[in-house]
């Protein structure tokens, strides 16, 4: 089975198109959206209504729970005062401009998907969050310790777990239970559609591949292939430098930070 996922597309229409038109080629069985759909661009209720002509199951993040409650918060950890007062800026001019049907389709999204797999004699459970399984907007970044990861989805019965929110992708095999009954535990941050931060300016999407053979004994039965995708960056950037939205953040697209 081939599944794509995708995350943080933060209103960004011109990205999100072309993400559908990479799946497309890629033919997946199954595709999941992993939350923050709004903010830091103009187009929000136009990506909302994208994800939901076609069907597809889709998780709240932090920024979309926000703008479903119609808080002033996004639950985003800026780390300078200048940060601050441009996320102000970005979550007031979302809340003024998304309809009252898409705010209740944010307001009403689940917080994770579960699947289950039973292959062979193995249970493979794939766990779909937005931050983590405690926190919709805690950061798991690459360099997080081994035994915290581990931790937090051997609580949360993950063998698979994907994830966004540091829009910055990788993945990690963990072992546990070391000698001949070692179980691999795959932790996977699946990049931004529409927000790169880790100095590519395209998006980003995973296709994670599933076959009849999988097992949780087998570190390689778990395929994870990154899938890097260009569009019209520019587009997307001066549509801020149009906007009420910092100017800065038109820059961020066009860096990929």
């Amino acid at each position: 089975m081939k599944i794509a996922l995708f995350s943080d597309i933060h209103a960004n229409l011109p990205a999100l198109e072309a993400c559908f038109k990479s799946m497309d080629e890629q033919q997946p069985d199954a595709i999941y959206c992993l939350g923050d759909l709004v903010g830091y661009n103009i187009w929000p209720n136009e990506v909302i209504n994208e994800i939901r002509k076609r069907a597809i199951p889709t998780i709240a993040g932090n920024y979309d729970q926000g703008i479903g409650l119609m808080s002033n918060e996004c639950g985003c950890a800026y780390k300078t005062e200048v940060d601050k007062d441009m996320g102000k800026i970005s979550i007031s001019f979302t809340n003024s401009i998304v309809h009252d049907e898409e705010r209740k389709y944010l307001r009403t999204l689940p917080a994770h998907i579960k699947v289950e797999f039973h292959l062979n004699e193995d249970k493979l459970n794939l766990l779909l969050v937005h931050g983590s399984p405690r926190k919709i907007n805690e950061y798991l970044f690459e360099d997080r310790d081994e035994k915290s990861l581990l931790r937090i989805m051997e609580q949360a019965g993950a063998d698979i777990m994907c994830f966004g929110h540091t829009h910055k992708p990788y993945h990690r095999i963990l072992p546990t239970q070391p000698g001949e009954n070692v179980h691999y535990r795959h932790a996977i941050n699946i990049g931004s559609v529409g927000k790169p931060k880790d100095g590519d300016a395209r998006g980003c999407y995973v296709i994670l591949t599933i076959d009849a053979d999988s097992s949780v004994t087998n570190a390689e039965a778990v395929q994870v292939e990154f899938i890097r995708f260009e569009y019209e960056v520019e587009k997307a950037a001066r549509a801020i430098e149009d906007s009420p939205l910092p100017n800065a953040y038109a820059g961020m697209l066009r860096n990929g930070f």
